[in-house]
């Protein structure tokens, strides 16, 4: 029998809760992975020497039972409205099960009065998860993910364009961290809690880049020419309804309308590259060329034929055909909480006095 620590990987199936486990298991820890269903993932989480367990995260006597002979977890909620129903019956399971150390996946906008009802949430579930004295936690506060750019990737593959609401081409924005490099911390946290419990990071890639940039770095990694076009939030709105990613929904496109005006607000900008993924996961971060060139090769969709361009060109006039979301309506359908007075990251001066660059020659700070 280990003598190891048993760890949970929740959303074990997921963007950052798969590479979670699957790392764990290449380190010799033993790890139990919360799914929600017995697939291709699940069978690959087995074949890795995990124990699948599945179930629905917001149930919490799943949780509890999930929870069983537990002594760290890695909490992930799904990108949902109800992300803040989860991260109180995960707090509530592993205060009773008595858990020794957490890690959490939260948000780099993470603010009390934010316009993203998902993101204040997030406010909530760190208060939340932190109250406990006896367990220790770890925060993990990514910004926009390069897994973001993959998604609309298609477009890319087989009309050259990358088509997103990013503002101005040439400005460097952001320096996007790979799933596998935000895992990479999480799982180096999860490793030692004595070294890294009690304090946050923020995992990103090696440097600051334009969207020109992140278009051309994703052309050489299809081996064709790509260009950025800024579009308007509206038009995003209409692509991710005529051709919505997968378990992405219409709740879900209403807060990525907000983070896109973060986005070219510079928000994700300010105190980037970090040390967070070198210092936790042992290794630089990739860049943007490799986790492009990682998504062609993992996906034949990616691949050009003339009826990939075809389906691509199809969808692209669905896309113009499609009538945009109401955000409004979506919030009133879905009763998502209003706040008088929402303000965005970089206008709440409580935000910009924890996240503000300090002058240290790796661009360190508490948040690192």
């Amino acid at each position: 029998m280990s003598t190891q620590p048993k760890i949970l990987v929740t959303s074990g199936a997921g963007k950052t809760g798969l590479p979670v486990a699957l790392q764990l298991l290449q380190k010799g820890m033993p790890v139990r992975a919360f799914v929600r269903r017995d697939d291709h993932r699940a069978a690959q989480l087995k074949r890795a020497g995990a124990e699948v367990f599945i179930g629905n995260q917001y149930d919490l006597s799943d949780l509890r039972k999930a929870m069983q002979g537990i002594q760290r977890a890695y909490q992930c909620a799904p990108t949902a409205p109800n992300g803040l129903h989860f991260n109180a019956a995960f707090t509530a399971a592993a205060f009773e099960a008595k858990l020794e150390h957490v890690v959490s996946l939260g948000q780099w906008l993470s603010s009390v009065d934010h316009p993203s009802l998902f993101t204040r949430e997030v406010y909530i579930s760190d208060i939340l998860i932190a109250m406990r004295d006896e367990m220790s936690v770890t925060t993990i506060n990514p910004g926009w993910f390069a897994d973001n750019y993959i998604m609309v990737m298609g477009l890319a593959a087989h009309l050259g364009i990358l088509a997103m609401p990013l503002g101005d081409g040439d400005t460097k924005k952001n320096a996007a961290p790979s799933n596998e490099d935000i895992a990479r911390v999480a799982v180096g946290a999860l490793l030692n809690p004595a070294r890294y419990g009690g304090k946050t990071y923020r995992p990103t890639g090696p440097v600051l880049m334009s969207p020109n940039e992140i278009a051309a770095a994703m052309g050489v990694a299809l081996g064709r020419r790509v260009v950025y076009r800024d579009i308007s939030e509206r038009m995003m709105l209409k692509a991710l309804k005529a051709i919505p990613p997968a378990n992405y929904s219409e709740a879900a496109a209403s807060q990525l309308a907000i983070y896109a005006e973060e986005y070219r607000r510079g928000t994700f900008a300010i105190n980037a590259p970090t040390e967070a993924v070198r210092e936790l996961g042992g290794k630089d971060p990739e860049d943007f060329f490799s986790i492009a060139r990682r998504a062609v090769v993992q996906r034949p969709d990616l691949l050009r034929s003339p009826l990939q361009t075809a389906a691509a060109l199809g969808g692209f006039a669905k896309m113009l055909l499609t009538s945009p979301p109401e955000l409004a309506r979506i919030a009133a359908d879905r009763d998502f909480v209003s706040i008088s007075a929402p303000r965005f990251s970089q206008d709440d001066p409580s935000w910009n006095q924890s996240h503000a660059p300090r002058p240290t020659s790796a661009n360190l700070r508490k948040v690192i």
